[in-house]
């Protein structure tokens, strides 16, 4: 029985898909057919076509042959290489947590006037 392929957010599609025609792109400038790019990576020219066409089914093992293929194989290493956010997340990690100020820790202060502290007469 064929397995299910992945829930795929239309935005994840969309990157996929962008991915798929840039790659595609790059086959065709470099003149290599679907079978050879097949051939040379080790996997079908169906796998080849999914991989163009952004499917989600398609393995990444899959997208890294293709790039070794075409020489892209070193872009791999671009993905998640900048985590803002994780750099963030960990930053703040590392400050120290200012400090609260509480009304359990806090005195009020009345000020005493100088006829309060004398006697009467």
């Amino acid at each position: 029985m064929p397995r299910k392929p992945p829930i795929v957010f239309p935005q994840e599609q969309r990157l996929l898909s962008a991915l798929g025609e840039r790659l595609r792109l790059a086959r065709k400038r470099r003149k290599l057919s679907n079978a050879v790019v097949a051939q040379r990576a080790g996997i079908s020219r169906t796998t080849v076509y999914k991989v163009e066409a952004g499917d989600p089914g398609a393995t990444l093992g899959s997208y890294v042959r293709v790039l070794a293929v075409l020489g892209l194989e070193s872009d791999i290493n671009q993905l998640g290489a900048d985590d803002r956010v994780g750099r963030k997340l960990q930053d703040l990690a590392l400050e120290p947590a200012p400090k609260r100020h509480t009304a359990a820790h806090t005195k009020a202060v009345k000020p005493s006037s100088a006829s309060s502290n004398e006697e009467p007469a």
